[in-house]
Order: C-alpha cells, then structure tokens, then sequence
C-alpha cells in the first residue's frame, strides 16, 4: 500500500484486507511503502501489524517501489491505501496469478465505478485516451490503464525493473509488462469514493501529461517512425507531382514554392525516421527497451559501409544536380534564371546533397550506439 498522510483510511484498509488473507487461507504480509506520513500513518500500520517501510523519495512510483522491494512474497497485490479500491476482494487476483498470469489488472470500468468515485473528465475522456492510446502503442490487452488496483509476481516485479517515482508508475507498469511479453489478465474491481476527506494527490493535467509523455518516450515507432514516416511519403508524392511542372488546384497554382515545402517535408520525415531508429537503439542498449529481433536483423543488413554507400550515392546526386544546375545557367551566359525552371533541378539536388551527408554522419552515430552490443 502507498501512503502519505492516510490515518483516516489506512487502518481499514489494512483490517479488510487481513481479513481476506485470513478468510481464504492466504498466508501474506501488509506492506505499507510510507512516503513521509506526520499525521500518524506509520502508528496504524504498525500496532494493526503491518510492515512500515520509510520511502524518503516522494511520490507515488516511488511509495509502491519501496514497499514492491520490501515485500518477500511471491505473489503482490498493490491498491491504494485511502479506501477507493476494496482490500477485500483480492481473491480474483490470487486466482489470476495461480493460473500463470503476470501482472493481472483490475478493471473500474467493467467492475463498477460509484458516483463521486472519478470525476466526470477521468471517466470519460482522461481514461479511455489513455488507454486506447496504450492498447495502440504496446498492443496491451489491459482495459483499464490506470486502475490503482493489481496483482503481480514479485518476479515480474523484478524483471519489469520499474523506474518511474510519480503517477506515471502506473503506465510503466503495464508498458513494460507488455513489452516483456508478460502474461496479462483483468478482473472488475469496483471503485467507490475515497474517505479521506480531501482533495486526491493525483493531479489531473500534469499527471495526464506525465501518463502521455512516459507512453510517447518508450514508443519510438508512434513518436518519431509513423509520423516520420508518413512526412516522407507526403513529400515524395508532392515532390513527384510538381517536379514536371505547376499544377492547377481550383483557382489557386501551385508551383515551386509548394515544391520547396514538399522538399522540407521529406527532410524532417527523414530525420524523425532516423531519430526513432537512434531511440530504440540508446533505449535497447540502455536497458529502457526489451530486444527487437527485428532491429537486430536490420542492424545485420545495414551495417556501417551499407549506410556509407548510401549516403554517397545521394551526395552525388546532389551534386550532379547541382552541377547541372550551373551549367544550365552557364547556357545563359550566367545571366538572369528563370525560377520556375531551375528550382525544379536545384531543389531535388540540395535535398539529395542533405540526405546523403545526413546518411553519412547517421552511419557513424549508429555505429558509436552500436558498439556496445557488439
């Protein structure tokens, strides 16, 4: 159990949940992970037997980590310590994790969710955007991203090697689990109003923000690759449309000045496709990320001298492009350049001359990533 400040609420928390443990025949401990309590939590916890541990870094994350490292059972079941999840019906997750599951998560929105226990912008939006957007990211079966209420292995505990310290934890857990490979399930649990008397911790915007920002950074491939990617193709199909010459759209023409922007457009795609290739490799490396078979196949393919190749080949074609460009205008003896006419060679020709000496300079970063895995 999490705590900070939860005299009010803890010592049921703790009655309901000794009296499941006792009902079906479970042998386990209370671990509360204390966050820094001075209204007298810490007292509760103690004389109604639980395990205190003194987490002196703040936070949510944090406050279960210290209480997940402490625990010594081999199945763990985490909820909220001010009375919102009910302590009594951890049965369903015992069951899960007997099965075989990893982490089993609970379900508000399939369990129940009472009036006043979630405001109306969490329920209806803040939630379910978040966890259709996790369920897209991490193909995670998980319904309920957030609920507070879950059950894991203390060995899944240990390999998802969870980091974060505030209410993203949440998001961390379920992310990792599904890119481990973790067997996850879902049960309902109900949710009722908390009995503290005060306003929550979680604060809505900045911890939505946090829960966007942790899935976006551990997703390479939706943050950089597929816009990135899609960047590129808009480009090319611009580029390739305006290169014989202005299109009519309507009233409007379109010309060189559009072809410069589908130019650019190429060019940031590029580099956002090359920055989700540098993430995941850093983020494999460092231990963020499991392995990806396929970046190792890839990283097989393209290897240094590939990328070389590459990056060269486009240079000079960039040059070639440029050097056409100046004899062309040579043919006029140097004098005034139509626009329309030789911004048509110049652009795709700078564009090559960029690409090919970005591929070059990427190659060598790549490799430099690269050296520690091989």
């Amino acid at each position: 159990m999490p705590c900070l400040n939860e005299a009010k609420t803890l010592g049921n928390c703790i009655r309901k949940a000794q009296a499941a443990l006792e009902r079906h025949g479970l042998a386990g401990e209370i671990v509360v992970g204390d966050n820094g309590s001075t209204d007298g939590s810490q007292d509760i916890a103690r004389n109604l037997g639980a395990r205190v541990v003194e987490v002196p870094v703040k936070g949510y994350g944090a406050a279960l980590m210290g209480a997940i490292a402490a625990a010594r059972g081999h199945y763990l079941i985490m909820a909220d310590s001010d009375d919102s999840y009910d302590w009594s019906a951890i049965w369903p997750f015992v069951e899960k994790l007997r099965e075989g599951y990893d982490l089993v998560m609970g379900n508000r929105f399939s369990g129940g969710i009472q009036p006043g226990a979630m405001p109306w912008l969490n329920r209806y939006l803040g939630n379910p955007v978040l966890t259709g957007l996790g369920r897209l990211f991490f193909q995670a079966p998980a319904r309920d991203f957030h609920c507070g209420m879950r059950g894991f292995t203390k060995e899944a505990a240990e390999r998802m090697a969870l980091r974060t310290t505030g209410m993203e934890f949440a998001s961390e857990m379920v992310v990792k689990a599904a890119l481990l490979g973790l067997k996850i399930a879902e049960v309902p649990v109900t949710l009722s109003p908390d009995g503290r008397g005060r306003p929550p911790h979680l604060r809505r915007w900045r911890d939505g923000w946090r829960h966007l920002r942790f899935m976006l950074l551990y997703s390479p491939r939706w943050l950089f690759l597929i816009p990135g990617g899609l960047m590129m193709l808009l480009g090319i199909l611009l580029m390739g449309w305006l290169l014989p010459g202005p299109r009519q759209v309507g009233d409007v023409t379109l010309d060189v000045h559009t072809l410069l922007y589908g130019a650019m457009m190429v060019l940031m795609g590029y580099q956002a496709v090359l920055f989700a290739v540098f993430t995941k490799v850093f983020a494999i490396s460092e231990g963020l990320l499991p392995s990806d078979p396929r970046l190792e196949k890839l990283y097989r393919i393209i290897t240094l001298e590939v990328g070389l190749t590459a990056g060269l080949v486009l240079t000079l074609m960039g040059l070639a492009g440029s050097v056409y460009a100046v004899w062309s205008w040579g043919q006029t003896h140097f004098g005034p350049l139509q626009p329309t006419e030789t911004l048509r060679t110049i652009i795709p020709a700078l564009l090559a001359l960029v690409l090919g000496i970005q591929t070059i300079f990427s190659s060598f970063f790549l490799s430099v990533l690269g050296l520690k895995r091989r």
